[in-house]
């Protein structure tokens, strides 16, 4: 498969940092990406959620559901037949057994994830996650959080896969931004171990 830094023309950022993110396209192949992102789209039970920001509630921007072995998170559904076929072929790839994973559904460009790292307490101090996109491309951006002039982008391609090694979370911050341009859905599944 072909590695990320062979995708600077077609829009990933040179000299991104390599050791912290690792980025196949083609994963999955189209006919089976298409008929997942439908699949998704349609049986997923999609819930919008709040976040509470300078004593305010805002709706988040995306639709979400999680999926994985039961207990590990309130309101986490059992993994679908899909679900765990993706898991069975991320794991090799990021040497992690995963036991849970988020999906998120962008519905359009005004659909999005403000910057952010994900170091909950649940996952550990150095988390491993790996990430499969289907849908509409979309940057995934990443910044040091030391340095916010230091940033890099990844076009994430229909059935493509993105690891976020460890030690990404604990000094830089990823989004995916909001859109002027006119965009189409996108589904994005987040593996992650929650301990």
């Amino acid at each position: 498969m072909e590695q990320l830094a062979l995708f600077a023309p077609a829009g990933q950022s040179k000299g991104l940092p390599i050791h912290l993110l690792d980025y196949h396209s083609n994963f999955l192949d189209k006919e089976m990406s298409n008929g997942l992102l439908e699949k998704f789209i349609r049986e997923t039970p999609w819930r919008q959620t709040t976040q509470k920001l300078w004593d305010k509630e805002y709706l988040t921007p995306r639709l979400t559901c999680w999926y994985g072995d039961t207990g590990r998170i309130a309101g986490t559904l059992p993994w679908t037949t899909e679900l765990q076929a993706i898991r069975e072929r991320v794991e090799p790839l990021a040497g992690v057994t995963f036991n849970t994973v988020l999906l998120n559904y962008y519905r359009n460009g005004n659909d999005s994830v403000a910057w952010h790292s994900d170091k909950e307490s649940i996952m550990g101090s150095q988390p491993v996650i790996a990430s499969v996109s289907f849908g509409q491309v979309r940057s995934f951006d990443i910044r040091r959080k030391a340095d916010h002039g230091e940033r890099y982008s990844v076009r994430l391609e229909h059935g493509s896969f993105l690891l976020m090694k460890s030690g990404l979370q604990e000094h830089w911050e990823h989004r995916i931004a909001k859109s002027v341009k006119p965009m189409k859905a996108r589904v994005n599944l987040t593996f992650r171990l929650v301990i």
